[in-house]
């Protein structure tokens, strides 16, 4: 990699990990008038900011306003680099289906989650929170979704996400959809319990898992 496109990724990531919504919109600016493909710019730069941000929130060193404020960057910087992808990848883009399962509404890392996934290319379609179990099922089934993800942070409401499993083999999809779980109680030992197809820890991992699910590269 040439030196200037990796000054201005580590820009892109900096002001991403910084807060800098303002900088980093002349930053993706730069970055497109020196020619670069858009699809590294928010992959290795915006992204990467994004995944150094998840890391120190798992540390507890930032907080959730600081990552709301990291995503407000990110998504700025989105804004100036996504009409310069190539056509292809828009058009075919896998859908997933994400929500807080019903009774929980505690959806920040539900929103963190959604994020990595879009920014990693993924079509998210965010049903909220404290989301009826077959809303789940009816719009993956409506909208020939791929992945569902489910969320909580609440022992009482985890059950709700092997209800979801059950109803996804009664509508006769269980084998066309991917089931990824996450949140606070859960572990991969409950995924592997109630048959979901895959747990993550945070929102990093999430887009990780999603695309060895789906086995894109």
């Amino acid at each position: 990699m040439d030196a200037r496109k990796e000054e201005l990724l580590k820009r892109l990531s900096d002001d991403v990990f910084e807060m800098e919504e303002e900088d980093v919109v002349d930053a993706a600016r730069a970055y497109l008038e020196a020619g670069y493909p858009a699809l590294d710019g928010i992959m290795e730069g915006l992204v990467a900011g994004m995944d150094r941000a998840g890391v120190l929130y798992e540390e507890e060193e930032y907080f959730v306003t600081d990552l709301l404020l990291c995503s407000d960057a990110m998504y700025a910087g989105l804004e100036i680099l996504k009409p310069h992808l190539p056509e292809n990848a828009e058009k075919n883009k896998i859908k997933g289906v994400i929500g807080v399962v019903e009774g929980d509404t505690h959806d920040i890392g539900k929103n963190l989650v959604k994020i990595m996934m879009e920014t990693a290319g993924f079509e998210m379609i965010d049903l909220g929170r404290d989301v009826p179990l077959q809303k789940f099922v009816d719009t993956a089934k409506d909208e020939g979704a791929r992945l569902i993800c489910l969320s909580t942070l609440m022992t009482t409401t985890m059950g709700g996400m092997e209800t979801v499993i059950h109803l996804l083999e009664e509508a006769g999809i269980r084998d066309q959809v991917k089931v990824m779980i996450g949140g606070g109680p859960i572990s991969q030992k409950y995924a592997d319990k109630i048959g979901a197809d895959g747990y993550s820890q945070n929102a990093a991992e999430a887009v990780k898992l999603a695309k060895t699910l789906l086995d894109i590269a």
